[in-house]
């Protein structure tokens, strides 16, 4: 009999499923609401699997098992413990026989790296890297904010843009055309006002993203300001793939460095040639690559991988979401000859 995969990219705005069958064929896809497993706890993010599930099958009423094996890449997994809790929880109802959870970079790296193996960086609404040697050994961090020292993602940058337009507004800081990047984007006539707005709540919090693109445009224009924090942002993309790398001894010969996220595949010039950069002065092997497909393809490779699946079956499952234009065209070169594609 013929096994399957149910495959699960969570993230912070989405969770994409895909039931593959163990030659590659792709039986349903699926999107659904965000996995929150650290805000919402783990059984209501299981349960959003578990509906985008029903919807593929466009079956409300369809009960599990849903698969052979359960293979689960998602935002929230940071730590071997919430791992072990998402996986007791899909276990418990009966999802797949088999369950493997792991953080989502991990099916980043697997979907667009050639080789299997390297690093994968994913700047999007946070920020977080994992390393795998060509022997399996990892190397990872707990990704948990700024609290585990990690700097940048997109509400981050948009924290900071709104912390500086405060300080300029009021005199406190040096001037910045952010003020103008905040009032417009918050629609209010001072800076001031949209602070009141958010402390309220008049105004979603989730809104601070909204900054990032215009920061990026003042940036490219000379404000100063908003420079330094773009700058910064290609720093901590590059630390995170180079610290990976090292800890993994990857720096001395030709290494994959897998890029995702939405700040980075939005293609921006600017950060765009600062990250191509500072890999070239630091890792000068690395080569640079974004995935032709997206992250659920990777959930799903990983899962045909612990299936021993036929080469074939890996074949089969891109070019499906190749012809269903759900992936981007690939972009990849050393890191003298850098481009950003794609969307993730």
């Amino acid at each position: 009999m013929t096994r399957t995969v149910l495959a699960v990219d969570g993230g912070n705005s989405k969770t994409d499923v895909a039931l593959v069958r163990e030659d590659g064929t792709v039986l349903a896809t699926a999107r659904g609401p965000a996995f929150l497993p650290q805000s919402a706890g783990a059984a209501a993010a299981v349960e959003v699997i578990g509906r985008t599930v029903r919807r593929a099958l466009a079956d409300e009423t369809a009960s599990p098992p849903y698969a052979d094996h359960v293979a689960a890449y998602v935002a929230g997994a940071d730590l071997p413990v919430e791992e072990e809790r998402l996986r007791a929880e899909l276990l418990a109802r009966g999802y797949g026989a088999e369950v493997a959870v792991g953080n989502d970079t991990f099916a980043l790296l697997r979907a667009g790296s050639g080789a299997g193996w390297g690093v994968a960086v994913v700047c999007g609404a946070g920020i977080n890297a994992v390393g795998v040697s060509p022997t399996g050994q990892v190397a990872r961090f707990p990704a948990l904010g700024r609290l585990s020292g990690d700097w940048g993602g997109g509400h981050h940058l948009g924290e900071e843009a709104f912390w500086h337009a405060v300080r300029a507004e009021d005199g406190r800081g040096p001037a910045t055309v952010l003020t103008d990047v905040v009032r417009a984007c918050f629609g209010t006539a001072t800076v001031e006002e949209a602070v009141v707005a958010l402390h309220f709540g008049d105004l979603p919090a989730d809104r601070l993203h909204a900054l990032v693109p215009p920061l990026l445009a003042a940036a490219a224009d000379g404000d100063a300001i908003a420079g330094s924090l773009v700058e910064r942002q290609a720093e901590e993309i590059t630390l995170l793939g180079v610290v990976a790398m090292r800890r993994l001894g990857l720096l001395a010969a030709p290494c994959e460095v897998v890029l995702g996220g939405g700040v980075l595949t939005a293609r921006h010039p600017l950060l765009t040639s600062l990250v191509e950069r500072h890999y070239a002065e630091r890792a000068p092997l690395a080569r640079l690559v974004v995935a032709d497909v997206p992250p659920i393809v990777g959930a799903a490779l990983l899962g045909l991988d612990r299936l021993g699946a036929p080469p074939e079956a890996y074949a089969r499952v891109r070019a499906h979401f190749l012809r269903e234009g759900d992936g981007a065209q690939p972009a990849a070169s050393s890191s003298g000859s850098f481009s950003i594609t794609g969307e993730r």
